[in-house]
C-alpha cells in the first residue's frame, strides 16, 4: 500500500472516531419489537407479527383520504401506528399529537428507550426528548424498568406494549388512545389508578392534534358514555350504554351481514375496573370505532369489494347534534349535502380547512356591521334577514321589555355586539357574538318552527334583494312563459294527484330499507285486510285489522278514526316508532295518509296484547318464566326509547294493552300515538293530559313538566299486574261486606311482611320463582313511589331484573298510605 493510502486511511479513522456513537440501527432490529439499546428512525418499522399493524413515523397526507381530493400534505412528522395492507393509509395511534417532527430535525429523530426505562422520541440535535411515555417509576420496580431490561412490542392488535424481561406490562398504547378504539381495547376506568381512557377527536386530515371532541365514560356510577365539546366544556351526548343490552345488541350485530361475527361487545364491572370492549372472531377483518372531527362516533368496517371504509354506525345519528360542528355563522342540516352551509351573506374563513375537515373556523361576515357608538347612543343602519324553521342557538338573552316584534329588532340594533334576534311567543330572544349549532329542519325526525332573525348589513341585504330579482327582461318574459305553462301543468296533475293520493306532508319511501318505511295505497290495504273483515282489536284511536300483504307478509294495520284522529296522534306515531328499531319495540312497516283517511301497518303479533293473557280466562295462561321475560323485555325497551335514542322519546301510555306479543311471546311495546320527543333536560315538555287511568303517575294531576318517570310509574302498574293476574285499578271492590283493598297498597304490604307468595297468581298453582318474584315486586314498588326522584331509571330497573344490581326495601308511598288509612276508617 502506498503512503498517501495510509495517509487517507488514518484521515479516515479520525473523523469516525470524532463522531458521536449512535444507538444500534433498525437493521437489527426484531419484525415486531424493539429491544433495550435499539433505536428506530425514519424509514424504519415495527410490523406485527400477523403482519395486520405497523409502527412507524409518517407524515398525514389528506390526498389519502377517500373524503378529501386535495394532495395537501401535514408541514409536520408523527410517530403512530396504522393498518399495514390497507390501501388508504389510515392511522389508529399517534403518540407526539401535539408536537409534529419538523422537517430539519427529522434525521436526527429516533424512537428509543431512556435510561429509566421509558419510551421516548428523542432529537439528537437538540438533545431534547419530543414525547415519552412518563411511566412512573417507584423504588420497587426500578430495576425492573431500568432500560436494560425492557422491550417493546406491537402485538396482532394494533397495541404497542412496553415488557419487562419478566412479562410484566409496563405500559401500552391502548391506556392512552388517540381518536380510535380497536378491537380488543379497553373503554373506560381503572377504579384503582383512576385513569380514564379518553378519546380526543383529531383536528383535521393533516393534524392528528387534540380537536374539538372528546368522549370518555362517566366515572360517576352511571355506565353512561359521555361525548362533548371540549373548548369550553359542553356535554351535547349521553349515552347510557347499559351492560343488559349487551346481549340483545350481540343478537342484533349477528343479523347484519357487515357486522356478523366481526362485532361482538361485552361489558365488565369488578372491583378493579369498568370497561366496555368489542372483539371480533375474524381476525381478517378490519374494523375500528373513531371520533370523528365533527363530533359523531363512528363504526368503520373495511369493505373489500368497495376497497373503502365503510361507516356502518354512527352516534349521535344526527350529524348536526354535536355541538358547533359546524363552526360559527353557519346552518346544519343532516339531510343535506354537504351538511354544513354557511348563512346568508357569509363565505367560509377557510376552504382549505372545510376541505380538510377543519370547520371551526366556520364562516365570516362578507360585509362588516354598520353600528356606531357616539357617547351613550348607538345608531345603526343593519337589517334583518329572516332564517325559517330552524333550531334556535345556545346562549340566548331575554329581553323583557321588548313586548312586540318590532321592538324586539330595535333592542338587536341598539346594541353592536347583537348579531341576531327571535321573536316567537311573545318572547324576544337575542344574540351576542358568533351564532353556533343553527340546525334547519331534516325531514321527520328533527321539525323546527323557530324563525331566526339574522343581522346583516343593508348592503348585503340589498343584494340578496337584487339575487332574487330577474334583470333581463327577455329572460324574464322567456321564464314566467314557461312556468306558466308548467305550472298548469303542475296544477292539472296535482289535482289528479290529489284526488287519489292526499299525502300528509311526512317523508315518503316507496321501498323499504334501511330506516325507509312504505307509504301504502288505500286500496292496497283495503285489498290486504280483505275490506278490513277480521279484527284483532279495538283501542282508543280506533281498530286493529288482520291483512296479508302481497309478499304474504302478514301485518296488522291500525285504521284511525278519520273523524276524531288527529294529525298530531298521526305524526308522532310514525315519527317515533318509524325512525327507530328495537327487539322490544313493535315494527311499523308503513303507513297510508290518503284523504282522511289514516292507517299504520305494523308487524303481525301472533299472540296478541298481554292485556288478553293476564286478564282474560278463556286465554293461555303465561308460565312464570314468561312472565318474567316478559317485564325485563319492556324494560329493556323503555330504557331503550329514554336513554338510547337520539332524543329521548316518553311513550306516556304504558300498558297491558298496549304490549304485543309475538309467536315466541316476546315483548314489544306498541301504540305511540301519545309519544313525545324531548331534549336531555326535560325543560321544554307539555304537560298537557294524556295516557290511561290507572297507569298514571301522580305529576300528570299535579300539572308539572313530566319526564321519563311516567312511564317508570306505569311500567310499575304493569309489574304488579303481571306478578298477580289481575287490574290494578283505583277502585274498590266489595263482597260480602268485606273491603278488598287496592292491590298496590297490597302488595307493598306484603313485601314488607315478607309474603311476596301470596300476591302471584293462583293460576300458577305455586309454579314460580320466590327469589324473582320478590324482586320484581320490588321493582314494581319502587316504580310506583309518588315523587317521581324517588324512582329509577329504566336502565336501573333493567340492571336489577338482571341479578346485576339490588334495590333496598321501598317505602310506602303517601297515596298508597293515604289509601290505607281511608281503607282502615271505611272498615271500622
Amino acid at each position: 500500500m502506498r503512503p498517501q493510502s495510509y495517509a487517507f486511511l488514518g484521515l479516515v479513522l479520525l473523523l469516525f472516531s470524532l463522531l458521536p456513537l449512535a444507538p444500534c440501527s433498525a437493521a437489527n432490529l426484531n419484525n415486531d419489537t424493539l429491544l433495550a439499546g435499539q433505536a428506530l428512525a425514519v424509514g424504519d418499522k415495527l410490523i406485527s407479527n400477523n403482519g395486520k399493524f405497523t409502527l412507524g413515523f409518517f407524515q398525514p397526507d389528506a390526498g389519502t383520504s377517500k373524503s378529501s381530493d386535495t394532495s395537501t400534505n401535514s408541514p409536520g412528522w408523527y410517530l403512530g401506528i396504522w393498518f399495514n395492507k390497507i390501501p388508504v393509509f389510515t392511522t389508529v395511534w399517534v403518540a407526539n399529537r401535539e408536537r409534529p417532527i419538523t422537517i430539519p430535525e427529522l434525521n436526527l429523530t429516533q424512537l428509543k428507550f431512556s435510561s429509566d426505562g421509558n419510551l421516548v422520541i428523542f432529537n439528537h440535535a437538540t438533545e431534547s426528548i419530543i414525547w415519552s411515555t412518563r411511566i412512573i417509576i417507584d423504588s420497587h420496580r426500578t430495576q425492573e424498568t431500568s432500560s436494560t431490561n425492557t422491550s417493546v412490542v406491537l402485538l396482532n392488535t394494533g397495541n404497542l406494549v412496553i415488557e419487562s424481561t419478566t412479562n410484566v406490562v409496563l405500559w401500552e398504547s391502548f391506556d392512552y388512545p388517540t381518536d380510535v378504539v380497536l378491537p380488543g381495547a379497553k373503554f373506560g376506568w381503572n377504579k384503582i389508578t383512576g385513569l380514564n381512557r379518553q378519546c380526543i377527536s383529531k383536528k383535521s386530515l393533516i393534524d392528528p392534534g387534540l380537536g374539538s371532541y372528546s368522549v370518555e365514560l362517566d366515572t360517576n356510577g352511571t355506565k353512561g358514555v359521555i361525548l362533548m365539546l371540549r373548548n369550553p366544556p359542553k356535554v351535547y351526548w349521553y349515552g347510557l350504554t347499559s351492560p343488559t343490552l349487551i346481549p340483545e345488541l350481540r343478537s342484533l350485530l349477528a343479523m347484519d351481514p357487515r357486522t356478523r361475527g366481526l362485532i361482538i361487545p361485552t361489558y365488565v364491572d369488578n372491583s378493579q375496573e369498568e370497561y366496555y370492549m368489542y372483539t371480533s372472531s375474524n381476525e381478517s377483518s378490519s374494523s375500528f370505532l373513531s371520533l370523528d372531527m365533527s363530533g359523531q362516533i363512528m363504526l368503520n368496517v373495511w369493505s373489500e369489494a368497495n376497497q373503502s371504509w365503510q361507516i356502518i354506525y354512527a352516534q349521535p345519528a344526527d350529524p348536526c347534534n354535536p355541538f358547533a360542528t359546524c363552526g360559527p355563522f353557519t346552518i346544519c342540516n343532516g339531510n343535506s349535502n354537504p351538511v354544513c352551509e354557511c348563512m346568508e351573506s357569509f363565505t367560509r374563513k377557510s376552504s382549505q380547512d372545510w376541505d380538510l375537515g377543519d370547520r371551526t373556523g366556520g364562516c365570516s361576515r362578507n360585509t362588516p356591521l354598520d353600528c356606531t357608538i357616539s357617547g351613550n347612543r348607538t345608531s345603526s343602519a343593519d337589517m334583518f334577514h329572516p332564517i325559517a324553521h330552524v333550531k334556535l342557538p345556545y346562549d340566548s338573552e331575554s329581553i323583557q321589555d321588548a313586548t312586540t316584534q318590532s321592538k324586539c329588532a330595535q333592542a338587536c340594533l341598539s346594541s353592536c355586539s347583537c348579531t341576531a334576534y327571535s321573536y316567537q311567543n311573545n318572547i324576544c330572544s337575542v344574540w351576542h357574538g358568533d351564532l353556533f349549532s343553527v340546525n334547519q329542519n331534516d325531514g321527520i325526525e328533527n321539525h323546527f318552527d323557530d324563525v331566526l332573525y339574522l343581522r346583516l348589513a343593508a348592503k348585503d341585504l340589498q343584494s340578496l334583494s337584487k339575487n332574487k330579482r330577474k334583470p333581463i327582461v327577455g329572460v324574464v318574459t322567456t321564464i314566467s312563459i314557461i312556468s306558466l305553462v308548467l305550472l298548469i301543468m303542475l296544477m292539472v296533475l296535482l289535482m289528479v294527484w290529489r284526488n287519489r293520493f292526499k299525502w300528509c306532508g311526512v317523508p315518503l319511501h316507496r321501498s323499504q330499507g334501511g330506516s325507509g318505511i312504505i307509504a301504502f295505497r288505500y286500496s292496497d290495504l283495503d285489498h290486504a285486510t280483505k275490506n278490513f273483515s277480521e279484527k284483532l282489536g279495538e283501542g282508543g284511536f280506533g281498530s286493529v285489522f288482520k291483512g296479508v300483504l302481497r309478499d304474504l307478509t302478514v301485518v296488522a294495520v291500525k285504521r284511525l278514526d278519520g273523524a276524531r284522529q288527529g294529525e298530531k296522534q298521526f305524526r308522532a306515531e310514525v315519527s317515533s316508532i318509524g325512525l327507530i328499531q328495537h327487539i322490544n319495540l313493535v315494527k311499523l312497516i308503513g303507513f297510508c295518509c290518503q284523504g282522511d283517511k289514516r292507517l299504520l301497518v305494523y308487524e303481525h303479533m301472533l299472540n296478541g296484547s298481554l292485556d288478553t293473557h293476564l286478564f282474560q280466562s278463556n286465554a293461555t295462561i303465561l308460565t312464570w318464566s314468561t312472565r318474567y321475560q316478559i317485564a325485563i323485555g319492556v324494560a329493556r325497551g323503555l330504557s331503550y326509547l329514554h336513554q338510547s335514542c337520539h332524543e329521548c322519546i316518553i311513550h306516556c301510555d304504558i300498558k297491558p294493552q298496549n304490549i304485543l306479543l309475538d309467536e315466541s311471546f316476546t315483548p314489544k311495546i306498541a301504540d305511540f300515538g301519545m309519544a313525545v320527543f324531548v331534549g336531555r333536560d326535560f325543560s321544554r315538555v307539555l304537560t298537557t293530559f294524556r295516557g290511561t287511568v290507572g297507569y298514571l303517575a301522580p305529576e300528570w294531576i299535579s300539572g308539572v313538566a313530566i319526564t321519563p318517570k311516567v312511564d317508570v310509574y306505569s311500567y310499575g302498574m304493569v309489574l304488579l299486574e303481571i306478578i298477580s293476574g289481575m287490574r290494578s285499578l283505583p277502585n274498590v271492590h266489595s263482597s260480602n261486606s268485606h273491603h278488598a283493598a287496592y292491590f298496590p297498597v297490597q302488595a307493598i304490604s306484603k313485601l314488607h311482611e315478607g309474603d311476596v307468595q301470596s300476591l302471584v297468581d293462583p293460576r300458577l298453582s305455586g309454579d314460580f320463582n320466590l327469589e324473582e318474584a320478590e324482586r320484581v315486586c320490588k321493582v314494581a314498588c319502587w316504580c310506583i313511589q309518588d315523587n317521581e326522584f324517588d324512582r329509577p331509571t329504566m336502565g336501573e330497573v333493567v340492571l336489577v331484573l338482571e341479578g346485576l344490581q339490588e334495590f333496598d326495601m321501598p317505602p310506602m308511598p303517601r297515596l298508597l298510605a293515604a289509601i290505607t288509612r281511608s281503607s282502615n276508617v271505611a272498615e271500622m
